[in-house]
């Protein structure tokens, strides 16, 4: 697996770009997730470097005198490594390293690292080990110094042209056994999934670090692995809910993220095969979080690249106790906060209308959990009872039948 700190912290430079297609404010928001997933992965950033382009420079991703200014920025800091927000291509990794003689990632890079701290069980390990090959193989070609300076590159060490070449082939001869791996694993997966019977299966779903985990402790009484960094959790964990007298499934799946590394999205079919198969969906939201309606349509576009937008779903907003908002009117200069926003007020308010079923919660302080368990039963009892109209009389309604 390839490293990112060993001993120390190593010390970091954010780069990112202004574009068409990325506003000035875009460009802030996606360097503070990148600041997250560098602290996650164990750096300490020290400095942002952000260029105005009308396209990223196909030779060095930055502009001559930009590239420049980063080199001088990292020797007067005595920076170990540049970590640019969007993917790199090889030979952009090339020309920059021939300027900065410092490590290089990209947004890509960075989150297969994650993903290999993260990630706990062999069929994890394996889904990231496919993922990092995928994204090695086109930049082994004439830049082995570069992957000297990545501490391996998965193991392989040596320069010379031939042994790329024979390097090359290992690669390709392990992504095949990888492949071959996963797939029987995923067929293992696919026969637990339809020997799990006629239960109803509820997956949560959402972007990275907005709750899914804690939850699905709280509504399952596990103790699945919860943080707050991005990827806590990778392994799909499944679990036995009961609400009343009514059981059913429960996943928490991987978190979604923007900029999602293809290699990732094919290397953890099963984990989204978890969300395919599902009957209901609990898509997750981070309240709290001031682009929070971005990330509701990352995890829509997400949903959609797998088909599964037409789920029916249950749209849950987490972590009202984090809210803070100030709102800027004459007559009220009140700085909005969990402490004087009300359940009411927050069933007035535009996100309440979404949808059909949208709740406000705080999995932490168990804050409107008793209405998600209600509205839970509910749901998964109608799905329930189309399925096996023989079984009305099993599940009677939990104290007021949802609303149409």
């Amino acid at each position: 697996m390839i490293e990112l700190s060993e001993k120390r912290y190593e010390r970091a430079v954010l780069v990112g770009v202004i574009s068409q297609r990325q506003s000035e404010e875009q460009s802030t928001e996606y360097l503070d997730e990148l600041e997250f997933l560098a602290t996650t992965a164990g750096a300490k950033v020290h400095g942002r470097l952000v260029q105005k382009l009308d396209v990223p420079n196909p030779k060095t991703f930055l502009g001559v005198g930009k590239i420049e200014e980063l080199r001088q920025f990292i020797e007067d800091k005595g920076l170990d490594i540049a970590i640019f927000d969007d993917e790199l291509s090889p030979a952009q990794i090339r020309n920059i390293e021939k300027i900065i003689e410092v490590k290089i990632l990209d947004r890509t890079n960075l989150i297969l690292d994650i993903f290999a701290r993260r990630a706990q069980t062999s069929y994890a390990r394996t889904q990231v080990e496919l993922a990092q090959y995928q994204y090695l193989l086109p930049r082994l070609t004439k830049m082995w110094t570069h992957l000297q300076k990545q501490k391996g590159g998965i193991g392989m060490k040596g320069p010379g042209e031939t042994e790329i070449e024979t390097d090359r082939r290992i690669v390709r001869d392990r992504i095949s056994l990888l492949k071959k791996k996963l797939t029987t694993i995923d067929k293992q997966m696919a026969v637990q999934r339809k020997n799990r019977g006629s239960m109803v299966r509820v997956a949560i779903v959402g972007y990275t670090n907005v709750g899914k985990s804690t939850l699905m402790n709280v509504l399952s009484k596990s103790d699945v692995f919860a943080e707050n960094k991005l990827f806590a959790t990778l392994d799909t964990t499944v679990r036995k809910v009961v609400i009343e007298n009514l059981p059913f499934l429960l996943t928490d799946t991987v978190g979604f993220i923007r900029k999602l590394p293809t290699q990732l999205v094919e290397s953890f079919k099963s984990t989204l095969d978890e969300v395919r198969e599902a009957d209901l969906l609990i898509h997750v939201v981070d309240i709290s979080h001031k682009n929070f309606e971005e990330h509701i349509g990352s995890v829509n576009k997400t949903l959609e690249e797998i088909r599964s937008s037409d789920k029916e779903s249950i749209l849950i907003f987490n972590k009202i106790d984090n809210f803070s908002y100030v709102e800027k009117e004459e007559d009220d200069l009140t700085e909005k906060t969990n402490e004087n926003i009300s359940l009411d007020e927050w069933k007035k308010t535009w996100m309440a209308k979404m949808g059909k079923k949208v709740l406000f919660i705080s999995a932490t302080e168990k804050e409107n959990i008793d209405e998600l368990k209600r509205l839970l039963y509910n749901t998964v009892r109608k799905i329930h009872i189309d399925r096996f109209p023989y079984n009305n009389f099993l599940y009677p309604n939990y104290e007021v039948e949802e609303e149409e």
